[in-house]
């Protein structure tokens, strides 16, 4: 019995039409000319863009951190090393990081929602097999390719900040998206140590936050749009660029001009480096940390670190208003305080806690709010250096400095502690955040953001009525 090919005209038709898939939208002419509606219509997109973000990328969060939660049971049931468990993360963080800086030059070119919806379901497919696994090796291989389908969650939130929010309020508003990380993370730590705590069954980390991203993909199919000229709006007030650079022939030359050439994006994934690898060794081991060496239980120790979430977030809102009002945008002097404090805090709740529940929780939250300033502003400056056309890629370099981290956030801290014990893995992070904060003060004198000057007679699309850009 033979099989008849594929025609090669189908298939290419085929693959043709899923390509299309991800295009981005094309501008669509004014939806109005009255200057009060443009208004209205802009505010009430750029509220519906920024909570389908935040709740969109909460979500890859859940995907992501329950392992930190499982690591104590896995450890224990399946007598997993924690080396092996640190290698875990590092693998994972490695190959979330260049599918970050991969998939953010491709999300510059994408469909933000269907770039972004692609990435959860495939994620949360993994999660599902993850859970059904039982070999190391088996584990290793579907953390990795979690963390490959988990890089294409950040580029398509920062291609649609970039395009939605003018430079000059991109702190602000998009250090509230950044809740999205701490909302995600403290939520899958005081899920999973419920489900733990009752059912003694670490796999349920895994089908739980599965199934919650799967009706989540669904919703952000509909609620996300891609640029204000797809859906018959201006473009916003102050990301215009230079006449040879608005064509999408010239994507290379700003790739090039915007980041890969330019210094201060280099320095600010040196400084994402070193704040990632105090964010993660908190986040990733302390649910190990407070359960073996405070003699916490495991569901204590997940509200414990989900505190540290929340003043994260509280932490990441302040810097991002103080750095629009107080530094004019320039995130890397807000950068400087933040990280120095990182610092101190890490030593007190290193020295003073003891195993207290109370000061263990109010030293950790400290900690969380001085981690998550400059956690958010890093990316926020990238994203306004390389302007939005470049945004999606400088994020993605930028980040895979900070997913780099996990080779001291993840074995190498793993390995630190297993051979000399917790004392040396709070020394070295206090050594990371002072070189942090040296980092960021290079970068003091840096510009806040890489478009050109606006002219006197520039307007805002929720002032007056701009002429629609070229399609992005």
């Amino acid at each position: 019995m033979s099989i008849n090919p594929i025609p090669q005209d189908s298939l290419r038709r085929a693959l043709a039409r899923l390509v299309s898939v991800y295009k981005p939208a094309p501008a669509v002419p004014l939806v109005t000319n009255d200057p009060a509606q443009l208004s209205a219509l802009h505010r009430a997109w750029q509220i519906r863009v920024l909570v389908a973000a935040i709740l969109g990328y909460a979500t890859f969060y859940l995907l992501r951190k329950n392992l930190s939660m499982a690591m104590p049971v896995m450890e224990r049931d399946l007598g997993i090393a924690k080396s092996d468990l640190g290698l875990f993360l590092t693998l994972h963080g490695l190959l979330y990081g260049v599918s970050k800086l991969i998939n953010g030059v491709i999300g510059d070119h994408s469909h933000a929602r269907t770039f972004m919806v692609t990435g959860l379901v495939l994620s949360a497919l993994v999660n599902v097999c993850f859970g059904l696994s039982t070999g190391t090796l088996a584990f290793g291989v579907l953390w990795m390719l979690n963390g490959w389908f988990q890089g294409m969650g950040y580029p398509p939130c920062g291609r649609l900040m970039a395009h939605w929010i003018p430079p000059n309020e991109l702190a602000t508003k998009m250090s509230i998206w950044n809740a999205s990380t701490n909302i995600g993370a403290g939520a899958v730590v005081i899920i999973c140590g419920y489900l733990i705590s009752a059912f003694g069954d670490w796999r349920l980390c895994f089908f739980a936050p599965a199934s919650v991203a799967l009706v989540c993909a669904l919703g952000l199919w509909f609620a996300l749009p891609d640029t204000p000229q797809s859906v018959g709006l201006p473009e916003v007030k102050g990301t215009q660029l230079k006449a040879t650079e608005r064509t999408a022939a010239d994507w290379k030359t700003i790739l090039v001009r915007h980041v890969l050439t330019n210094p201060w994006i280099w320095l600010l994934g040196i400084a994402n480096f070193f704040i990632y690898s105090i964010r993660f060794a908190v986040l990733d081991w302390g649910p190990t940390f407070l359960s073996q060496q405070k003699h916490l239980e495991l569901k204590h120790a997940g509200w414990i670190v989900a505190g540290y979430e929340i003043s994260g977030m509280c932490g990441a809102m302040l810097g991002g208003w103080l750095t629009d009002r107080l530094f004019g945008g320039r995130c890397f002097r807000s950068c400087v305080f933040y990280m120095a404090l990182t610092g101190v805090a890490v030593f007190i709740f290193w020295k003073v806690a003891g195993n207290s529940f109370g000061l263990n929780a109010a030293l950790l939250c400290v900690t969380g709010f001085f981690v998550y300033g400059p956690q958010c502003l890093l990316g926020i400056a990238a994203a306004n250096l390389a302007t939005k056309r470049a945004a999606a890629s400088a994020v993605g370099l930028v980040g895979l400095f900070g997913y780099l981290s996990t080779t001291l956030s993840g074995w190498g801290l793993g390995k630190l502690v297993q051979t000399y014990g917790w004392d040396a893995g709070f020394a070295g992070m206090i050594i990371v955040a002072g070189l942090g904060t040296a980092t960021c003060l290079i970068g003091w004198n840096a510009k806040p953001h890489g478009y050109e000057p606006e002219s006197a007679g520039a307007t805002a699309p929720n002032r007056a009525p701009h002429r629609a850009g070229a399609p992005d």
